[in-house]
């Protein structure tokens, strides 16, 4: 399940704030790294690790083919937070019986 894969991924913290980055727009692996304190490998860990989860996408320039651009692909968060809201659905109609289950017996 996809949802899985996004979730997996965003558990990490660098991650997350990763995502939350390239969300103002795409960015170079570079600027990333210094943005979260990280080193060149530890930040391409993390990017290949969003790549694989398929959050990000990875372009190069025309004008330099070893520079790195990364940014968000919307499919996995939109498929996440319909996930999301069904779940939420599914516990307020459960949170609702309850109230009302209670309420009935106090009655």
């Amino acid at each position: 399940m996809s949802v899985d894969r996004t979730l997996a991924a965003l558990a990490e913290p660098h991650r997350r704030r990763t995502v939350e980055l390239l969300a103002d727009g795409p960015r170079r692996a570079g600027e990333l790294a210094q943005a979260l304190g990280l080193s060149a490998p530890a930040m391409s860990r993390h990017l290949r690790a969003l790549r694989e989860a398929r959050l990000v996408e990875e372009s190069h320039p025309p004008f330099d083919a070893r520079v790195r651009v990364y940014a968000l692909r919307p499919e996995p968060m939109t498929e996440l937070k319909a996930w999301a809201a069904a779940a939420e659905a599914l516990w307020s109609d459960q949170l609702l019986a309850l109230k009302a289950h209670i309420e009935a017996e106090q009655a």
